[in-house]
Order: structure tokens, then sequence, then C-alpha cells
């Protein structure tokens, strides 16, 4: 095998030997052409199919899982709001009073 493989040029670049063989494709490449991936040499573009081809793991609960994230997440803005309206409104009321004295738009002499 390694004396045919001496012969043998890469697919992609003609004026180089072939350092392996593509398991997927078939094709001879340069030690630039392949990379190894799960024990396998295999070409960039039979890589790139196989990566597009995975089926995307799905977790058996996972539409409950993000509901329930999405509930909790409203649940802690609505206990942020709640807690600063309670501390806005337990301020005293000369509080509000100096507040909106300052802010009125009355004209000056």
């Amino acid at each position: 095998m390694s004396e045919a493989l001496t012969r043998k040029r890469c697919f992609h670049h003609a004026q180089r030997e072939a350092a392996a063989r593509c398991p997927e494709c078939g094709h001879f490449y340069c030690r630039e052409c392949v990379t190894e991936h799960e024990g396998r040499v295999l070409c960039v573009r039979c890589l790139s199919h196989l990566n597009q081809e995975a089926p995307k793991a799905r977790l058996p609960l996972g539409g409950f899982v993000l509901a329930a994230q999405a509930v909790s997440a409203l649940l802690l803005l609505w206990f942020i709001f709640y807690s600063v309206g309670e501390g806005l409104a337990s301020l005293p009321d000369a509080f509000h009073d100096d507040v909106s004295a300052a802010s009125s738009f009355e004209p000056r002499e």
C-alpha cells in the first residue's frame, strides 16, 4: 500500500505526493488537505459534509425546560419591579412633595 501511495498525488495539489486516502470519497490527499476526526483521516470536504449532516442532539424535555426558564425569568422580573415599586412607595410623602416642587415650571420673577 505505501508503495502505491508514494506514486499517488494530492487531489488538490498535483505537485505534492499523497499522504493519505480519504475513506469517504476515496481521493488521495497531501498532509495539508486531511485532518483527523474521530480516529479517521478525512478530507476537509467530507468532514464538512459529516458536520452538516450530523443530527442535532435534542433533549427529551427541551421544550419544557425552555418554557420553565421563560416563566422563571418573568417571575424574577416581576419581583424586581414589585420590590422597586414598594421601595419607592415606602418613601415619606415629604420627599415626594420636595421633588414635585423643584420640578414645577413656574416662571421666575
